[in-house]
């Protein structure tokens, strides 16, 4: 019993549909923290787990993952066209929902900001950075490509 689960545990991990995106996701972000520390000189930790900036880390996990599944089970499978048409949603809603949302988020925190506009007391700011540009979503989901080909 205990080797049968030491295996799932192996087989898990070694699972390039779980590995490969997970890496990718990881990687991106820690990228937008360097490159954040790189031009604000401060460390802002929230870059790791925050959405939005360049490249789009989600693009690049749902089409690695979309990517990977078409190589290895083919494309006329149809897990392939889940992974496909889930790439398709979550890149809809990171340039789409998500894009709009820290639109207003913006203009949200410019309107309580404003002295005499608003009698709105918060004890935060909404978080503006939420979704991403077309090119931001096209970029994460290119380097998804080339990283679920080269698996």
């Amino acid at each position: 019993m205990e080797g049968e689960n030491m295996n799932d545990l192996l087989g898990f991990i070694q699972n390039k549909y779980i590995y490969v995106p997970f890496f990718l996701w990881f990687g991106i972000q820690l990228f937008k923290l360097i490159y954040d520390l790189v031009t604000t000189k401060k460390f802002n930790f929230k870059r790791i787990m925050g959405a939005g900036g360049m490249p789009s880390s989600h693009s690049a996990v749902v089409t690695g993952l979309a990517t990977l599944v078409g190589k290895y089970e083919g494309v006329d499978t149809p897990i392939f066209a889940i992974a496909l048409i889930l790439a398709f949603v979550v890149m809809y809603d990171a340039c789409g929902v998500r894009r709009a949302a820290g639109k207003q988020a913006t203009l949200l925190n410019k309107l309580i900001e404003t002295p005499g506009l608003s009698g709105v007391q918060v004890s935060e700011k909404l978080v503006e950075v939420l979704g991403h540009t077309p090119v931001q979503v096209f970029v994460g989901a290119l380097i998804g490509f080339i990283a679920g080909v080269l698996v």
